[in-house]
């Protein structure tokens, strides 16, 4: 019997070794609980206690999270058997955040960082080609990859940060080339007659962008399920009752799935939205919208009256300098 208590006790104690133990102590807090989330649908909420400390004990993988307060969020890599105890202010989130204990090292260059890439971003301000963005971006990762070479980095650590600086690298590339592509092909398309449609029309019947010949364009690529699109409808709403009677059209184009397709008719009569709606034949393989290599929406396009484009890669109905353009067209 005694050797079996010993077994289990044993058992007992290893298994709560692999467990994270996590405190945080919070002055000016923004909430009374913390989440933490990581990949697999990882999720640990952690309420304050009694006397104002969020603490908790849970089983997390080794890796990177993200903790929020509701308001901030920040960085955190956790391991079995990290026992971390985090002391920050809200009100200086990132620049006050301190770790202490097992894992310190870890998450204390992890709030460095982030620190860092605040620096990166502000100077992002002033940057005014790709190259000059990607050096910018280069010589972050120089300095993040130098301040790795601190001994007493957990190895796995190390290994994780070299990955999504990789990743991140590797996305930046792709969207640099993407860039070039779009400005490649906006230069095309601008000054010729645009890439025509026939797509269904909410009201009934089909209508071709040749029908629209007369009168100024404007075409909103959208979705039902886009969150940054359905956020611009009112913007697009105002615009389109500034310029009734003027001399120019608007148009909504659905990229909608079919399977989307009452849910679209639905949104139209629900939101009270105007213009022309319609709804592309085959979505993102649609020919009009391949032409244009949209893979982004929102997406806002704009021709002139001999359906020649303007610009491939309109201002948004919430950026001002959409109005300012279309007032000096519309004179």
């Amino acid at each position: 019997m005694k050797k079996i208590s010993l077994l289990l006790f044993l058992f007992v104690c290893g298994v709560y070794a692999q467990d994270v133990k996590f405190t945080a102590k919070i002055a000016n807090r923004n909430s009374d609980k913390l989440t933490i989330s990581g990949e697999k649908k990882f999720r640990k909420e952690i309420t304050v206690d009694k006397d104002g400390v969020f603490s908790a004990t849970f089983t997390a993988p080794a890796g990177l999270y993200e903790m929020t307060d509701g308001t901030e969020f920040t960085s955190l890599y956790l391991k079995p058997g990290y026992d971390l105890t985090l002391t920050m202010d809200a009100k200086q989130f990132d620049e006050s955040i301190v770790y202490k204990g097992k894992g310190e090292m870890e998450n204390n260059f992890l709030a460095k960082k982030t620190l860092m890439e605040e620096e990166m971003q502000n100077t992002m301000q002033s940057v005014k080609s790709q190259e000059e963005f990607n050096k910018l971006v280069a010589g972050h990762h120089a300095k993040v990859a130098e301040n790795l070479k601190a001994k007493g980095l957990d190895p796995e650590f190390k290994a994780a940060m070299e990955k999504a600086m990789k990743e991140e690298t590797d996305a930046i590339a792709a969207q640099a080339a993407e860039a070039a592509e779009q400005e490649k092909i906006k230069q095309k398309l601008t000054g010729n007659v645009s890439p025509s449609f026939d797509f269904e029309n909410f009201k009934g019947g089909k209508t071709k962008l040749e029908d629209l010949r007369g009168k100024y364009v404007y075409i909103d690529v959208w979705a039902t399920w886009c969150g940054p699109c359905r956020q611009e409808i009112p913007h697009l709403q105002k615009v389109e009752e500034k310029y009734h009677g003027k001399n120019i059209a608007f148009v909504s184009l659905s990229v909608d799935e079919k399977k989307d397709y009452e849910k679209w008719k639905k949104m139209i009569t629900d939101k009270t939205l105007g213009g022309i709606q319609l709804i592309a034949d085959n979505n993102w393989n649609s020919d009009f919208v391949r032409a244009y290599n949209i893979n982004s929406i929102p997406r806002f396009i704009l021709l002139d009256p001999q359906g020649k484009v303007i610009d491939a890669d309109a201002a948004r109905p919430s950026d001002p300098a959409l109005q300012a353009q279309l007032d000096g067209l519309l004179k």
